[in-house]
């Protein structure tokens, strides 16, 4: 067959692959036998983004000269040029800003042991949903569905474990989860996870500690520049094993045998991860398939779920001292002083009031004054749990508690005053009181308030060189 004729006769990016085919069912080199004119100029002469390892096209050369090692090509490859199957996938390596359009066409006749296909593909910048939807609508319509179902959900964190389980049952896994990575804190978290009746491995909770993320950090070099890694054999663990030992190594010592690693990004963002261990190895072309579209529509669920969780935080926090704002505590109060079942009774609040905070503004700056804050609202933090606590505003603080008794509360108040006694400048004027009922918060509230200004009148009587002067004042000591 004179290939080059094959490959001249199709006018998308075309080229001749050989597979060299192992007596053990394995393959050996895999080649780009030769090119029609559109392939070869992507080579020596590539658009912005999709660069290869080299701009000279050489025919016959291993295909490892032009892109790194990559064991979703490969197993295309090897597929379509010995098993003689017609393949489809359209997919966006991390390794290239752009979108592939591919197709795999077995050919005939072998040359004894060396299998060939024509590898055809178009390249674009900006995804198509259609391709996407149709790469999936066989195998992935239950995953596809629930994902649907994400973005009417009042759970969503429940939808997604519904999800995950769907995942693993289509990957025939012992073990499935999402795992979602937080680039500032350097942390991983389990956000979704299913497990197998039949598995004995550890669940991913376990294996999620402090160091984790150091080890997640590197599965990129792992991906290699591809969409995803599916090692479904020895020789695919091998791989894992040269380009990130460690993890390889921990994943021995968990009884894993294959591994299925897709990302979750919205755009170049890296969220984090769909992973299964243990899965069906014959299932291969069906999982990649069905998790190139469950992933992409994932990444962009979850991504409006945490944004939403941003704002929801930026809303409700004071992001001066870290506690939670007035914004928050009103729809506290509007809550509770609306129950009617009083179960969760008695309440106690508390105004606590910093002393001295217009002095230092005026002395030493409002940078002093806002580090002061800072150190007042560590020194509640070191007694009341964070979601009681609340900037109501400028030098004020509301600590509002359910179900706690008063011996409890009055405990708590006086560790206030004493741990406030270990930081500079820390003082307090407090004014407490408690109701047998949630729903008198604003009762509560009310006489807290008063009795934190009686508080603050014996504090600055006792401490008069704390007191902000007024004009007033000035005029009289000018006098």
């Amino acid at each position: 067959m004179d290939f080059q004729v094959v490959a001249d006769s199709i006018k998308a990016m075309t080229c001749i692959v050989s597979v060299e085919k192992l007596e053990n069912g394995g393959y050996g080199k895999i080649c780009i036998v030769t090119g029609n004119k559109s392939y070869i100029e992507s080579i020596e002469k590539p658009v912005n983004g999709v660069s290869m390892l080299t701009t000279e096209f050489v025919p016959g050369k291993e295909y490892t000269c032009y892109l790194p090692k990559d064991l979703n090509f490969e197993d295309y490859c090897y597929r379509s040029a010995v098993e003689k199957k017609c393949l489809h996938s359209y997919a966006k390596p991390d390794r290239y800003d752009a979108w592939f359009n591919m197709t795999f066409l077995p050919l005939w006749p072998d040359d004894g042991n060396i299998c060939y296909c024509a590898y055809t593909m178009e390249i674009s910048y900006d995804p198509d949903s259609s391709q996407i939807a149709d790469a999936s609508v066989n195998t992935a319509a239950g995953v596809l569905n629930a994902c649907i179902m994400l973005r009417g959900t009042n759970d969503f964190k429940k939808s997604v474990g519904e999800v995950v389980k769907a995942i693993r049952k289509l990957c025939k896994a012992q073990r499935c989860c999402i795992m979602l990575m937080d680039h500032v804190e350097r942390t991983c978290t389990v956000f979704g996870e299913d497990v197998s009746s039949s598995s004995n491995l550890k669940s991913f909770d376990e294996l999620i500690d402090d160091e984790f993320y150091d080890i997640a950090e590197k599965w990129d070099s792992v991906i290699s520049g591809s969409n995803c890694i599916i090692a479904k054999n020895e020789r695919d663990m091998e791989v894992v094993k040269e380009r990130n030992p460690e993890w390889y190594n921990s994943l021995m010592d968990g009884g894993v045998k294959t591994i299925v690693l897709f990302p979750l990004k919205q755009g170049k963002e890296l969220l984090g991860y769909i992973w299964a261990m243990n899965f069906d190895a014959e299932n291969a072309q069906k999982i990649k398939e069905a998790l190139e579209s469950t992933a992409f529509i994932l990444s962009s669920e979850i991504s409006n779920y945490l944004l939403l969780d941003r704002l929801k935080i930026l809303s409700s926090k004071d992001m001066l001292t870290g506690v939670m704002n007035r914004n928050e505590m009103n729809n506290v109060v509007e809550t509770l002083s609306g129950v009617r079942d009083n179960n969760d009774g008695p309440l106690g609040v508390a105004f606590a009031d910093l002393n001295g905070l217009k002095v230092i503004n005026d002395k030493e700056g409002h940078s002093a004054g806002d580090m002061l804050l800072k150190r007042a609202a560590m020194v509640l933090r070191e007694v009341f749990d964070d979601n009681y606590i609340y900037r109501a505003g400028g030098d004020e603080f509301t600590i509002i508690m359910c179900g706690v008794t008063r011996e409890e509360f009055e405990k708590k108040i006086l560790d206030v005053r004493k741990v406030s006694e270990q930081y500079e400048n820390v003082s307090f004027a407090i004014g407490t009181y408690m109701v047998d009922k949630v729903s008198d918060i604003r009762l509560a509230l009310r006489h807290a308030d008063e009795n934190m200004y009686e508080d603050k009148k014996k504090y600055y009587e006792a401490h008069p060189e704390k007191k902000r002067r007024t004009s007033k004042d000035i005029f009289h000591l000018s006098s």
